[in-house]
């Protein structure tokens, strides 16, 4: 299943999926990956939790980043959540109207490999995809 943080650029997205993810450490039995733009909460994260910084990988689309979530899903039968921080930018989605392809690529990945996907994206309620509007869990 894919869950969905939305609300505009500086709402408090990310205190949100930090909060979230952070008390996922006490009920989670798998393992936990954070992915984000950059390092800079890396000391906000339970030690439980892996944070990959997208950054200092070299992919430059859409297309890319999927790949490389499929390749970090396939090198851990264990992981059970990835949360996701800024997702617009670390995927690469430069046209919003594209976001729900994302979206059921990512519900797709979840179903076939049992993992839970916890998205902090900038998009208001509304512009979320019909089909997804019941997985947002926090709008800001």
């Amino acid at each position: 299943m894919i869950q969905l943080i939305v609300g505009a650029k500086g709402k408090g997205k990310t205190k949100h999926l930090l909060e979230k993810v952070n008390n996922a450490v006490k009920t989670v039995d798998g393992n936990i990956v954070y992915v984000d733009k950059n390092s800079k909460h890396m000391y906000e994260l339970k030690n439980r939790i892996r944070l990959i910084n997208a950054s200092e990988f070299p992919f430059e689309s859409t297309e890319e980043f999927i790949g490389f979530i499929c390749g970090i899903v396939s090198s851990d039968h264990d992981l059970q959540e990835v949360y996701l921080d800024s997702f617009m930018d670390v995927a690469f989605i430069k046209d919003r109207s594209k976001i729900g392809d994302v979206f059921e690529k990512f519900d797709r990945i979840s179903s076939q490999f049992k993992v839970d996907f916890i998205i902090s994206v900038s998009l208001e309620a509304d512009e979320v995809p019909e089909k997804f509007k019941s997985q947002v869990i926090v709008s800001l």
